[in-house]
């Protein structure tokens, strides 16, 4: 343990790793963590196997964690997060250290997420759901409209999976795990199958085909599928991600965390943007030429979908990972070739680069799946990474994202609005 200058005479105050972890409000491991670190000194009291902490450094340690989160200004409005699970940097990206694009490439999704989730290698790793849970899900998403999107589907599905645990409140890590390796295959389940002839088993990939298109699953195809699925697991702090870990900060279960994520994944402008990339391909090939198709998004003012990324100046790695093995694929090569004539069009006068929608819409078009495919692959794959974000807040200090709002309405004090 560390030296302290105690005043004279003043007892020195003992806490338990239990008083320790509330005062600074996080789970008894992250406690321990703080010791190897050497950001906490720890001493065993004779006769006893358990740890205790001096109260004026565990004091000490809570009130520069509240400084830090709140920023150098005093106030807590710096959203940025510190987190060992994904880094982008110099147009390629990374999971826990280990390039994304190589790691989906040659390992499987539910491998993949194992590696997000645990930093552990797990080969042959297999996600499947106890039926019950998956009947619960099923019933829900079949009482629905028939209007209803497919991420609401998959809302409802979480939630129904979430009635069936009653364990979802046990937030720590083996919990939290178990309801990830339970919630991806469920989601998958729920969702109604074009071939409902199909054997429903399998690798993830294979079972999620059959929920997106109505041909025959084949090597070539469902190997771009299982990469899409591994490529998009995580992608550091998308705003779907930011939600999961804002609702995990409130301590929400692991079910609600993935809900909050899947609705701001539903905005055009996240997981729905593939959807528009593909009806553009569509128009595009229909058309024969991307010329008039480019030119009526910009006379709408629209942007033109599929097209770049504000954390890459050059091309997505996602994307450069797609088209390399649909490239593969005969079937593909209108819908490649009528992206390279998107990309071509569009950079007579902005120079930007495919982006990981557009590359999807090539396997959802070439595979004669419907252009809400691409955001059910999205929201699918990146389960796993809100998972592995919820995880790393939980070991966090609770409620820690509470910026404060900077106030631009009426001067008070204003009359009362009624007479």
């Amino acid at each position: 343990m560390r030296d302290h200058d105690l005043a004279p005479g003043r007892p020195e105050r003992r806490l338990t790793t239990k008083e320790t972890a509330e005062l600074l409000g996080v789970k008894p491991e992250t406690v321990y963590a703080y010791v190897s670190r050497g950001l906490l000194g720890s001493r065993r009291e004779p006769g006893s196997r358990a740890s205790t902490f001096d109260a004026q450094e565990v004091t000490a340690l809570a009130r520069r964690n509240r400084r830090e989160a709140a920023g150098p200004s005093g106030s807590a409005t710096d959203l940025s997060v510190r987190t060992g699970i994904t880094l982008i940097e110099e147009d390629r990206y990374y999971y826990r250290g280990v390039d994304a694009t190589e790691l989906a490439t040659r390992h499987s999704f539910e491998e993949v997420a194992e590696w997000l989730w645990t930093g552990e290698p797990t080969p042959g790793a297999a996600f499947f759901a106890p039926e019950t849970t998956v009947e619960a899900a099923r019933r829900a998403v079949n009482s629905l409209p028939e209007h209803t999107t497919t991420t609401d589907r998959l809302r409802v599905a979480a939630i129904a999976a979430a009635t069936e645990d009653p364990l979802r409140f046990d937030l720590s890590e083996d919990a939290v795990l178990g309801a990830g390796r339970l919630l991806v295959p469920t989601l998958v389940a729920a969702l109604p199958q074009n071939r409902p002839d199909h054997r429903d088993d399998g690798p993830l990939a294979r079972r999620l085909w059959t929920r997106l298109s109505g041909r025959a699953p084949d090597g070539a195809g469902l190997r771009v599928l299982d990469t899409a699925l591994g490529l998009l697991a995580d992608h550091d702090l998308a705003a779907s991600t930011l939600a999961v870990r804002v609702a995990a900060s409130a301590r929400a279960h692991a079910y609600a965390a993935v809900s909050a994520g899947l609705g701001a994944l539903e905005g055009p402008l996240h997981g729905a943007a593939s959807g528009l990339a593909h009806r553009l391909l569509l128009d595009v090939l229909d058309q024969g030429t991307a010329g008039p198709v480019i030119a009526a998004e910009l006379r709408a003012g629209r942007r033109v979908p599929g097209l770049g990324h504000r954390l890459y100046a050059g091309e997505d790695p996602r994307a450069q990972a797609l088209f390399r093995l649909l490239e593969e694929i005969p079937r593909a090569e209108p819908a490649l070739l009528a992206a390279r004539d998107i990309v071509a069009t569009t950079a007579r006068h902005t120079p930007l680069h495919a982006n990981v929608d557009l590359a999807l819409a090539v396997f959802t078009v070439s595979c004669g799946m419907p252009a809400s495919a691409g955001e059910t692959v999205f929201a699918v794959a990146r389960t796993a990474g809100w998972i592995a974000h919820a995880l790393e807040e939980y070991g966090e200090r609770p409620l820690r994202m509470r910026p404060s709002g900077q106030y631009v309405g009426p001067k008070p004090p204003q009359p009362l609005p009624y007479p």
